[in-house]
Formats: C-alpha cells, sequence, structure tokens
C-alpha cells in the first residue's frame, strides 16, 4: 500500500525526531518527503498499523492524517522527484 501522511505537531517540547523515525520505520523502505511535515510511504502495514506507530509520540494538541492513496496522481514536482515517486513508490 501507499500512504500519504502529514502531521502538525503544536505542543511544545514536539517530539519531530521520534515522529520522522516512526513514519520511516512504517516503511518498507521507500518514502519520500518533498513536502513540509508530509510523507508518502509504501508499507506493508494497514493504515491503522502505520497510524499506531506515529501516534504514540503526538501530543492531544497535535494532528494527524495518514490516507492510502492510488496510483492515479498528480502535482506540481520536479522530472526527478516523478522518477522517484513512480519508480520507488508506485512501483
Amino acid at each position: 500500500m501507499v500512504y500519504m501522511i502529514t502531521y502538525d505537531l503544536n505542543d511544545p517540547g514536539q517530539k519531530y525526531e521520534d515522529v520522522i523515525k516512526a513514519i520511516k520505520d512504517s516503511s518498507t523502505g521507500d518514502w519520500c518527503s518533498y513536502w513540509k511535515s508530509s510523507y508518502l510511504i509504501k508499507s506493508n502495514l494497514t493504515v491503522n498499523q502505520v497510524s499506531d506507530k506515529i501516534t504514540q509520540y503526538l501530543d492531544k494538541n497535535d494532528r494527524l492524517i495518514a490516507i492510502e492513496v492510488s496510483d492515479n496522481k498528480q502535482g506540481w514536482l520536479t522530472e526527478k522527484q516523478w522518477k522517484y515517486i513512480n519508480d520507488n513508490i508506485f512501483n
């Protein structure tokens, strides 16, 4: 599966490093982050499992969404970024 994960850490003492590590650990090794506080990952986990790995590092005022993404995509990225996504995330 491919997931788009985005988050906002709003409490003082945010755990950015822990959140980012949990996101990367949720992937099968393939991920990209061309956006601030957002990741596109390829994973064998369910969306609930991905979310659970990350939410343990969030506070009550933080926000997170993980959404399954189809191969139907469009956006404004560089040719190199699209190549990486197509070759590594949606392969």
